[in-house]
C-alpha cells in the first residue's frame, strides 16, 4: 500500500502546444510602460462615460485612446511600423465614423465588427493567407493575458514617475471638483448654458453605475488586449501549411479546360444578346427585360463565389515541377479569372435591370455590392496570384473589403434606396411600396420628408414613433442621420392617426401598429 495522501491537490501539467501552432508562438511580452497603463485607463473611462447612450463619434474616441496605447507598445518594444500597417489602421479608424454618419443598425454592426477584425490585423500584421486570416481574429486570445499583463506590471514595476501620479491626481479632482461647481453656477444662471452643458458633459444616472463598470472594464481589457498584442504578437505568417499534392497536366488542366470552355459560351451569348439587343430575347421567349433579369442574377453571383473556390483548389494542387507547368498554371487561371469578370459584368447588368424595373431594396444593394467586390477581387488574383508572384494579394483583399464596408456605411444606402423609389413614383409613376419603406432607418427620413401628406405621414411613423420612445442621446452617442432625421421630425411632425393616412395610401395592414 502506498503513502501520502490521495485527496492531495496535485498540479495538472497543462496540455502541450499544437505541432503546427509552435512556429508562430509570440516572445515574451516586454513590462508595460506607465504610459500604456495610463491609456487603457482612459479608454476604459471614456468608454463608461460615452458609449452608455449609444454609438456616434464615441466609438472613435474610444478606438483612438486603445489605440494609442497600442501603437506606444509597438514602438516602445522595437517593433517596425511598416506601410501596410498604418494603412489598416487608418481604415480600421475609418470604420469607427461609420456610427457618427448612419443610422442603420446592420451597416453600424458591420463597420463595427470589420474595425475590430482590421485592427487585430494592424497589431499581428501579416502577408501570406494563413497569417492575415488568423491575424484578423488573433485579437481576442490577448484579452486575458493582455490583463494579467497589466496587473503583473503594477504589481511589479518601480515606475520612475510614481512620485508624479499623486500630483496629477489632485490636479484632475481639483479640476473636476471646479468645473462641477462653477459649471453648476452658470447654468442655474442661464438657461441657455443649462442645455449646452447638459449635452456636451456626460450625465451618469445612479442606476447605471453597473453598466458603466461594465464599459469602464470592456475598455480597459480591449486596450490591454491590444497592447498585449502589439508587444506580443503571434507571427501566424511563420506557420507551416503544406502545399498540395502535385498533380499531373492533364488530371490538373483538363477540369480547368472543360470550365474554360463553358465560361466562354456564355460570354459567347452574351454578346450576341448584347449585339442583337434584349428585344429579340424578349420575343423569343416571351420573358420581361426583369424577369429576364431575376432568371440569373442570383445564378450568377453563386458561380463568381464558386469559382474563387476553384481557382484557391486548382493553385493548391497546381503542377509546378518546372518553367511550363507553371506557365500552364498562369495561362488557364488567367483565362478563367478573365472569363469570370465578363460573368461578374453580366451579373450587374441583369442586377441593374431589375432594380430599374422594381426599385433598390436593402438585399438588391448587398449583392450588387457584393458582385461589384468579387469583380475587383478577381482582377487582383489576376493581377497578383496569376501574372505575379507578389505577397500584397491577401493584405489587398482584406483592404478592399475593408474599404467596401465603410464606404457601405457612409453612403448611408437606405437613404439611397429612399431616394430612388421615391424618384420612380415621381417620374414614372411607378408603385410605391410604402411597406418596405416604413423599415428603412433614420438615413432614409429627409427623403420621405419630401412625399406628399398621407404618403408621408405613412412613411415616417415608424420611424417617428421609435424616436419619440427614447430621448435625444448626447451629441457624442447619436449619428448625424439621426440628429438630422429628429431635426425634420420637430419640425414638420408627423399626426398620430392610428394608421388612418396608411388606409388611405391602400396600405390597410399598418393600421394597428399605432396609437
Amino acid at each position: 500500500m502506498t503513502g501520502g495522501n490521495p485527496y492531495q491537490y496535485r498540479p495538472v501539467d497543462p496540455l502541450p502546444e499544437p505541432e503546427w501552432l509552435r512556429p508562430s508562438k509570440p516572445r515574451a511580452a516586454a513590462p508595460a510602460r506607465l504610459r500604456v497603463l495610463i491609456a487603457a485607463a482612459v479608454s476604459g473611462l471614456v468608454s463608461a462615460l460615452v458609449l452608455g447612450d449609444g454609438l456616434g463619434i464615441n466609438l472613435l474616441l474610444c478606438a483612438a485612446a486603445g489605440a494609442a496605447g497600442a501603437g506606444m507598445t509597438a514602438l516602445g518594444t522595437g517593433r517596425r511600423i511598416k506601410p501596410w500597417h498604418l494603412v489598416f489602421a487608418v481604415a480600421a479608424l475609418l470604420l469607427c465614423v461609420v456610427p457618427a454618419v448612419s443610422g442603420a443598425d446592420g451597416a453600424v454592426m458591420l463597420a463595427v465588427l470589420s474595425a475590430i477584425c482590421l485592427g487585430s490585423l494592424t497589431l499581428h500584421g501579416g502577408a501570406r493567407w494563413i497569417g492575415v486570416a488568423m491575424g484578423s481574429i488573433g485579437l481576442w486570445a490577448h484579452f486575458m493575458p493582455g490583463l494579467a499583463w497589466g496587473l503583473r506590471t503594477l504589481k511589479e514595476r518601480r515606475f520612475p514617475a510614481r512620485a508624479r501620479v499623486g500630483q496629477v491626481a489632485k490636479a484632475v479632482g481639483v479640476s473636476l471638483l471646479l468645473l462641477v461647481v462653477f459649471g453648476t453656477l452658470f447654468a442655474g444662471a442661464d438657461s441657455t448654458v443649462a442645455d449646452l452643458l447638459a449635452h456636451l458633459v456626460p450625465s451618469v444616472e445612479p442606476g447605471e453605475t453597473p453598466l458603466r463598470f461594465v464599459f469602464f472594464a470592456g475598455g480597459v481589457l480591449l486596450a490591454l488586449g491590444a497592447a498585449h498584442a502589439a508587444a506580443a504578437p503571434r507571427r501566424w505568417d511563420r506557420t507551416e501549411i503544406r502545399a498540395g499534392k502535385e498533380r499531373g497536366r492533364l488530371e490538373w488542366a483538363m477540369p480547368l479546360a472543360v470550365m474554360n470552355l463553358l465560361f466562354g459560351t456564355f460570354v459567347v451569348v452574351q454578346l450576341v444578346v448584347l449585339i442583337g439587343g434584349y428585344g429579340s430575347i424578349m420575343r423569343r421567349t416571351g420573358m420581361t427585360p426583369a424577369a429576364y433579369a431575376r432568371q440569373g442574377f442570383w445564378q450568377l453571383l453563386w458561380i463568381a463565389v464558386l469559382t474563387l473556390v476553384v481557382v484557391a483548389l486548382a493553385k493548391y494542387w497546381a503542377p509546378r515541377s518546372n518553367a511550363g507547368d507553371r506557365r500552364l498554371v498562369k495561362v488557364m487561371l488567367g483565362l478563367l479569372c478573365t472569363l469570370t469578370l465578363v460573368v461578374v459584368g453580366t451579373a450587374l447588368v441583369r442586377m441593374s435591370l431589375y432594380m430599374d424595373a422594381f426599385g433598390l431594396t436593402r438585399l438588391r444593394v448587398n449583392v450588387a455590392a457584393v458582385e461589384i467586390w468579387l469583380g475587383l477581387v478577381f482582377l487582383m488574383v489576376l493581377c497578383g496570384s496569376v501574372l505575379s508572384s507578389r505577397r500584397w494579394l491577401p493584405r489587398a483583399v482584406v483592404l478592399s473589403a475593408a474599404l467596401a464596408v465603410a464606404l457601405f456605411g457612409l453612403l448611408r444606402t437606405d437613404g439611397l434606396i429612399a431616394e430612388q423609389n421615391v424618384d420612380r413614383y415621381r417620374t414614372s409613376a411607378a408603385r410605391l411600396d410604402l411597406a418596405y419603406l416604413r423599415g428603412l432607418s433614420v438615413d432614409a427620413v429627409p427623403v420621405l420628408d419630401q412625399l406628399p401628406d398621407d404618403l408621408r405621414t405613412c412613411a415616417l411613423q415608424p420611424i417617428a414613433a421609435e424616436l419619440a420612445d427614447e430621448p435625444a442621446p448626447s451629441w457624442y452617442a447619436m449619428s448625424r442621420a439621426e440628429a438630422r432625421a429628429r431635426e425634420i421630425l420637430a419640425a414638420h411632425p408627423v399626426v398620430w392617426d392610428r394608421g388612418q393616412a396608411c388606409r388611405r395610401v391602400g396600405l390597410v395592414e399598418a393600421g394597428s401598429e399605432y396609437r
